[in-house]
């Protein structure tokens, strides 16, 4: 519960200094913030209130045809910018009242001026006032500018997330998850900054014009000397601006690239590390790296010529103006009023002009990212006038002659589509691989595009997708999803999911939180989970897309039974199932049969079977493939009329004594990790065991100053070398602007002796000098500028080197417990910030210091009895920097911390937006992403008042140093010369805006280098083992048998969990095919982890062909063994590419692979064959192709020792006839290694495993086993290891009571 402001009970004195906000500084000073201690958000600037206005702005912008966001932006805050406007005018001339009082005061100074005392004093108090005014009106500009600009960002954020949740399939495959992550993290907050910039842009040149104007009384036409320089640095002002705007299209382009491989690579971490990909994807990332370094690069140039041109402008039309002045009449004197009122202008001018090279390179990046969003908002949608919502009492849904395709303007992928769906009936989806039956589903959500004929749907839907889609939330939440919570109701769909034996291992139970994209659930358990989600929603109609193919047979009689079938709980729902379980077909009221994208058949299970048409050829593929699950003998009777008799009745004989039926073992991939967690959970206290049962980690955020090893770790990444050169080369730029100053002092006052006036030899000595010394600043600070520039890139890329690094060196659990968004966020906004912020924030540093260093050195020379008025107050400004730092600091981390699951709920919800959208639940979601923005905005409003409070008080210190030493002039009148009164104000002036500004660029840089913190802390994760040993690297042909040995192995996935694998002690003689099985949390899969060094030994060891794998590099080992993974991975990228990164085989090996794994035929059809191109994901291709795809990658590698981790159950039955049918012939001389999903893979292998709790429960020969078998009734232990026939001979056995209890025996 956030706390209530004090904004509204504030005074008015109070909101115009930010006094309200004292308790917060304070505590902030006391101990670090947390979130909590921050005040809510008001009403106006939440947003929810802010996105209404803009959408309601973009609708009208929309009915008249206007296209982008600009227009609706700046009509939503339109009064306020207007507001904004008349501060910012105002401000745009008040710096010009000092210098305009300082030429009173000189006058006032000077010998023979008759003025009265108090008119001096008179104008001490003026520069007191002046800035005082200028202040309060300046921070209320800083406070709304600021605000406006959160408000934007916030709507924008908002606009971006809820066009990802209307965007087509075609819309979806424009723009990759890494750019439009890109496009919140980056493009967002620059378009959020146009208020402030537009701002700047028209004022800067006022004040340039109203300042040549108070120049043209000083000096008089020479004036427009200056004027002419700064018109004639117009067009390379416009050369500047394209080429930066050149480049950073190109540095977008490249950092999207980047940042989209980084996606794939951190959501297929897994994959790369069992395949030993790192190099070649580091190659990938640091190639586009690479690209990126270049244009930086050049930028860095660019921008250090700006830079240079830009300091150079002031003293050039300084020399012009001065120059033309004393040329142009001998009468022309140079006096200290004139030099130094000229000079205090100069000074004012140097901050409009200083803007210019920040206002280019906005608008370079502004240009670029408004185009980049604009192209995203109109991306193609959905089209949601496609289906109409009318009620039918009768209907649930019905479908007339209409044709779908998934893109606009392409050919139909379904074709006269007529369909008539009743009310509460179960209507069965078949068909071959790639007949359209997902797609059909996907027509009825209205995720197609519709070419022709007519939808209605008539109730709530609730959908099931084929690949479950599990949030990072509890199993609970993932359930309830956006319903209301009902216990009652909950345990009764755990029960009716058959989730409820599930929760037994979960260490919280249904509290228990799921990692992202359900790393921590098994396929059977995720699907189990979305069917529960569809259940809870209470819908009238659910569409279900094939989620019985990831559950086991005996699970499937259970949830159909008791979910789907006529007798389940759905019994009373409309459910239109697709499916390729044969077994429940005869219970559904309707079947509908597509081919090649059109109905072919539809009726009743018997008619279609008398029909004797596809459905029929359907059926019997199946039984053919041995696939016949549990159809009964009335069934056959049917089938008999369609062909021979005996030969079903023979084929499915053969069936069963083979073992074959397609039941699929029900497996948990990583319920070892849950099973470790539970035993843990058990022996402890409540709380302790409530902390185990959460699996991501919080996201750590420092607390205190950032740590000087920081900065010293960046120092060496930029090169000591390199930071020495800019600090001598701000040395000595700021010892030249001094000079230049002194020299000036100098000159004004040879107008007191009448030979020295007259001299023009000296005259033009004084201005060469003068020239020299301008012009040898301005080098120093481009010197500085470039250097700085270049060492900032160096760092920047380092420390992406280093952090790369140990990404891909980082152990499996690391992203177990580690958000994805977390570390996308360091490889995005992070290096961001390293790579074109820090070195501004650090020369913004450093100038100001040794601005404020310069001033208190002048002071101190002419004037040494100001310090002791500005020490106490140095004293003073040093108590509100300790006050401010401490509460800025962690305020911004505090924002940091809170951004990064802004980037994860967006990831989420990408991912699952077919499914948000069936359920009707985008509102929801909308709203859970409000309130993480506003989470942030919580912490960055904070941050606005906290920086105002600051400048409020800072400034006040300044103008105080600029009153006393006007007071100090004034009181010494007669003793002081009016070019050392002269000299001093014009410093003084300076350091008001210096001190203010030093703080804020501290802040900014402290700020920023949190980002350095950032990755810096991802350089030191944990990291496996070395890749490479050269020293125990094993030969080449290693392994040349494939015998694999277990030697009392023992494992745990992480440190703090049980073990998962306890003391295994066996032998897989080199050639055989051996089938690991057992039931929920058994450790199958931790046993294939093990094999590949994914979880490291705590103790004992594995042995392959003599060699003890611990000992040898990781990459030795995973190149050298294959798997088969069962959630097949591809990447963005060619065909070719995603088989052979290396580029290690020729086309005519890959080509062989490719024949073997059934997709030459495919990939030949293909225009760009080879080279065809795959989406993220590789989404432009079926499941059962991505899954023979990692075939073909295991054909390629010809390793001796292959590991099926459920390689099949994933995909569709044909899929796995085929994969099954090539690792028999094609790996049969190799060590297989297969975790059993479905048992009749596995029935003909040579040696069967069965895993009990992390233990070895039969392995063994068939005479030793009915020994042990004997010996175990004494000793209560069961060791067996056999062939399938002899284990399932011993009804003894777990194999046994597996295999009976799932019907093959």
């Amino acid at each position: 519960m956030k706390k209530e402001s004090l904004e509204p009970s504030a005074s008015v004195l109070s909101l115009l200094t930010f006094w309200w906000i004292n308790p917060l500084i304070f505590l902030g000073y006391k101990r670090a913030l947390t979130s909590e201690d921050l005040w809510e958000l008001s009403e106006e600037n939440k947003t929810e209130y802010n996105s209404e206005l803009f959408k309601e702005r973009l609708r009208q912008n929309q009915r008249i045809n206007r296209k982008g966001i600009l227009g609706p932006l700046l009509t939503t805050y339109c009064f306020s910018i207007a507001f904004i406007v008349v501060l910012k005018f105002i401000l745009s001339f008040l710096p010009y009242v000092n210098p305009s009082v300082l030429n009173w005061l000189i006058d006032y100074m000077s010998e023979g001026n008759t003025e009265p005392e108090w008119r001096g004093y008179l104008y001490a108090i003026i520069m007191f006032m002046s800035p005082m005014i200028e202040s309060l009106i300046a921070t209320q500009y800083d406070f709304y500018d600021a605000i406006v600009a959160l408000r934007i960002r916030s709507c924008l954020t908002n606009a971006i997330y809820k066009k990802s949740l209307r965007l087509s399939s075609a819309g979806r495959n424009d723009f990759t998850i890494g750019e439009i992550i890109n496009l919140m993290s980056i493009d967002t907050p620059r378009i959020a900054e146009l208020v402030q910039i537009v701002n700047e842009t028209w004022s800067a040149p006022l004040q340039i014009i109203f300042a040549m104007y108070l120049l043209w009384q000083q000096l008089g036409v020479a004036a427009i000397a200056g004027l002419v320089v700064m018109l004639l640095l117009i067009p390379v002002n416009g050369y500047i601006s394209g080429k930066l705007r050149f480049i950073t299209s190109h540095l977008m382009k490249y950092k999207d690239k980047r940042i989209k491989l980084m996606n794939e690579i951190l959501c297929g971490i897994k994959v790369l590390k069992l395949y030993a990909w790192e190099p070649s994807f580091d190659d990938q990332v640091m190639h586009k790296r690479d690209h990126e370094i270049k244009q930086l690069t050049t930028r860095a140039y660019v921008m250090s010529a700006m830079i240079y041109v830009f300091y150079l402008v002031p003293y050039l039309v300084a020399v012009t103006s001065f120059m033309t002045f004393v040329w142009i009449s001998s009468s022309n004197v140079l006096t200290p009023q004139k030099a130094f009122v000229s000079l205090a202008l100069f000074n004012q001018m140097r901050f409009p002009l200083k803007d210019f090279p920040r206002l280019i390179s906005f608008y370079a990046l502004f240009s670029v990212s408004l185009k980049r969003i604009n192209k995203y908002m109109s991306g193609d949608e959905i089209d949601s006038e496609s289906i109409t919502y009318r009620i039918n009492s009768n209907e649930a849904i019905v479908v007339e002659k209409a044709s779908f395709s998934w893109k606009r303007g392409e050919s139909a992928i379904l074709s006269d589509i007529s369909l008539t769906v009743p009310k509460n009936q179960l209507i069965a989806v078949v068909g071959q691989v790639g007949a359209g039956k997902s797609s059909l589903l996907y027509a009825l959500l209205g995720d197609m595009f519709k070419l022709k004929g007519s939808i209605n749907i008539s109730g709530k839907i609730a959908y099931v997708p084929q690949q479950a889609w599990i949030l990072n939330a509890s199993l609970k939440q993932n359930i309830v999803y956006t319903s209301d919570e009902n216990d009652i109701k909950l345990n009764t769909i755990l029960e009716k999911c058959a989730l409820l034996p599930d929760l037994e291992v979960l260490p919280g139970g249904h509290n228990t939180e799921i990692g992202e994209k359900g790393i921590n659930l098994s396929g059977g358990q995720k699907q189990r989970v979305s069917i529960a989600r569809a259940c809870y929603s209470s819908a009238d109609i659910f569409l279900l897309d094939d989620p019985l193919s990831a559950l086991d047979a005996n699970v499937v009689k259970h949830v159909f039974n008791e979910v789907i079938g006529p007798n389940g709980m759905l019994k009373d729902k409309t459910r239109i199932l697709v499916t390729h379980r044969i077994s429940v077909l005869s219970e559904c009221d309707q079947i509908v049969v597509m081919k090649d994208g059109l109905i072919s058949e539809m009726g009743s299970y018997k008619q279609l079977l008398e029909n004797r048409g596809d459905f029929a050829e359907f059926l019997m593929s199946h039984i053919n493939e041995g696939n016949d699950e549990d159809i009964d003998e009335e069934e056959l009777k049917l089938l008999a009329d369609v062909v021979n008799k005996d030969s079903i009745i023979r084929q499915r004989s053969n069936t069963r004594s083979s073992g074959s039926s397609s039941l699929r073992q029900r497996t948990i991939s990583n319920a070892s990790k849950i099973s470790a967690n539970k035993e843990i959970s058990k022996s402890m206290p409540k709380e302790e065991a409530k902390n185990i049962s959460k699996l991501i980690e919080a996201e750590k955020s420092e607390t205190g100053s950032v740590k000087l090893s920081v900065y010293w770790d960046y120092l060496q990444k930029i090169g000591l070398l390199g930071a020495c050169g800019v600090l001598l080369a701000h040395m000595g730029a700021i010892s030249l602007n001094i000079g230049s100053s002194q020299w000036l002092s100098i000159w004004s006052e040879d107008s007191n002796d009448p030979k020295l006036v007259n001299d023009t030899q000296l005259r033009d000595t004084r201005l060469g000098i003068y020239a020299l010394l301008g012009s040898g600043e301005s080098i120093m600070l481009f010197i500085a500028t470039l250097t700085l520039n270049l060492a900032t890139i160096r760092g920047a890329r380092l420390l992406h080197r280093d952090m790369l690094d140990h990404i891909f060196r980082a152990p499996m659990s690391f992203f177990d417990t580690t958000p994805m968004g977390r570390v996308l966020n360091r490889f995005a906004r992070d290096i961001d910030v390293l790579d074109t912020q820090l070195d501004v924030n650090i020369r913004n540093v450093l100038t100001q210091i040794f601005r404020v260093l310069s001033a208190l050195v002048v002071m101190a020379f002419v004037v040494p009895i100001v310090l002791v008025f500005v020490l106490p107050l140095g004293l003073v400004y040093l108590i509100v920097q300790r006050l401010y730092i401490p509460t800025s600091r962690q305020l911004r981390r505090i924002e940091s911390t809170t951004r990064s699951p802004i980037y994860s709920y967006f990831s989420e919800t990408l991912s699952g937006a077919t499914s948000i959208r069936a359920f009707g639940s985008g509102d929801r979601f909308v709203d859970e992403f409000n309130k993480k923005i506003d989470l942030n905005n919580t912490s960055s409003f904070t941050t606005i008042l906290a920086t105002c409070w600051l400048c409020i008080r800072l400034e006040f210190l300044g103008y105080l140093i600029i009153f006393i030493n006007a007071l100090y002039a004034v009181l010494n009148r007669h003793t002081l010369s009016a070019g050392a009164v002269g000299l001093t104000m014009s410093y003084a002036l300076t350091i008001t805006r210096a001190l203010n500004y030093l703080i804020i660029v501290v802040t900014y840089l402290e700020t920023n280098i949190v980002s350095v913190e950032r990755c810096l802390e991802y350089t030191r994760i944990p990291v496996e083992a070395l890749q490479r040993k050269p020293e125990t690297r094993p030969d080449d042909g290693w392994p040349q048998k494939g015998c694999i040995t277990f030697e009392n192995y023992s494992t745990r996935y992480r440190d703090g969990l049980d073990l998962v694998l306890k003391k295994i002690s066996l032998t897989i003689n080199g050639g055989k095919r051996v089938g690991v099985v057992g039931r929920t949390g058994a450790g199958k899969s931790s046993l294939t982890l093990a094999l590949f060094r994914l979880i490291e030994p705590v103790n004992g060891l594995i042995d392959i062909d003599g060699i003890d794998i611990s000992a040898i590099g990781l990459y030795d080992l995973r190149s050298r063994v294959t798997i088969i993974p069962q959630d097949p991975v591809l990447f963005t990228g060619t065909l070719r590419y995603n088989l052979d990164p290396f580029d290690t085989y020729s086309d005519s090996e890959i080509w062989s692979a490719l024949e073997l794994s059934h997709l030459k035929t495919f990939v030949g059809s293909l225009d760009a064959g080879l080279d065809h191109m795959l989406a993220e994901g590789g989404d432009n291709l079926s499941v059962g192709q991505k899954q023979l795809v990692c075939l073909s990658r295991a054909l390629l590698r010809k390793s001796k020792i292959i590991v099926l981790d459920e390689a099949t159950a994933a995909v569709d039955i044909e899929t796995d006839d085929l994969i099954q049918s090539t690792i028999r012939t094609e790996f049969n001389e190799c060590t297989i290694v297969t975790i059993a999903h479905r048992l009749n893979t596995i029935l003909d292998y040579d040696m069967i495993v069965v895993l009990n709790r992390g233990e070895v429960a039969e392995y063994d020969s068939p005479k030793a086993l009915l020994r042990l078998s004997l010996m175990s009734a004494l000793l209560g232990e069961v060791a067996e290891y056999d062939s399938p026939k002899a284990l399932l001979q011993n009804t003894d056995s777990i194999f046994y009571s597996m295999a009976k209890s799932s019907g093959h025996i």
